[in-house]
C-alpha cells in the first residue's frame, strides 16, 4: 500500500553508506525490505509488482548509464472503449497540468496508463534511500490519485473536468 512505502528508506540508508551501490540495486534492497513481488531482468532494470488501493501497479526502473538517469514507469491496464478516448486525452491534459514530479501518458497500442518520470544522477550522483522512496511513493501515489478519474471518463462517461473535480476533491479531503 501507498502508506507502506514510506517506511524503507531508513531500512537502506545502511546499504548505500559506501556510495558504490548500483541505483537498481538501491531499488532491489528497497523491493526486499518491502516484501514486494520483482524481477531484476537484467543489470540495468528491475520490474516490481506494488498492491495500491485500487490496484497492483506494474513499476519498471531502468538506469540508463548514458545519460545518467533512473527511468521509472507506473503501469496500470487501461481499456478505455473508442469512443471514450478523445475524452481520456483530455482528462490526461488536465492531470498533466497539476503534477510536477512526472506525467501520464495513454498508450493506446498496449492499452496501457503509464505514469513516467526520471531521476537525473549526472555527475556521478549516488541514489539515496530517500530518493528511492521518493521515487516509489510519488508513483504509486499519483496511480492511486487519479486512478477513479480515469475510470469515471473511460467507463462513467463522466466529463473530464467532472471527474477531475472529484479526483483533486478525494485528495484533499484525505489530507
Amino acid at each position: 500500500m501507498v502508506d507502506d512505502i514510506s517506511s524503507g528508506g531508513a531500512m537502506l540508508d545502511g546499504y548505500i553508506a559506501d556510495g558504490d551501490l548500483h541505483p537498481i540495486d538501491a531499488v532491489e534492497v528497497f523491493a526486499t525490505r518491502h516484501a514486494w513481488d520483482f524481477d531484476r531482468m537484467a543489470e540495468d532494470r528491475i520490474a516490481l509488482s506494488v498492491a495500491g488501493l485500487w490496484r497492483t501497479y506494474a513499476i519498471t526502473l531502468v538506469w540508463q548509464p548514458m545519460d545518467e538517469t533512473l527511468r521509472l514507469v507506473c503501469a496500470f491496464e487501461m481499456s478505455p472503449p473508442e469512443g471514450r478516448t478523445p475524452a481520456l486525452y483530455d482528462l490526461l491534459n488536465r492531470v498533466n497540468d497539476r503534477v510536477w514530479s512526472g506525467a501520464f501518458t495513454f498508450w493506446h497500442d498496449q492499452r496501457m496508463m503509464a505514469w513516467r518520470y526520471g531521476l537525473a544522477l549526472s555527475g556521478g550522483q549516488v541514489v539515496g534511500a530517500e530518493q528511492v522512496e521518493h521515487l516509489m511513493h510519488s508513483a504509486v501515489t499519483a496511480a492511486e490519485r487519479f486512478y477513479p478519474a480515469f475510470q469515471l471518463v473511460a467507463w462513467g462517461d463522466a466529463a473530464p473536468e467532472k471527474a477531475l473535480q472529484i479526483a483533486m476533491a478525494e485528495a484533499y479531503g484525505r489530507a
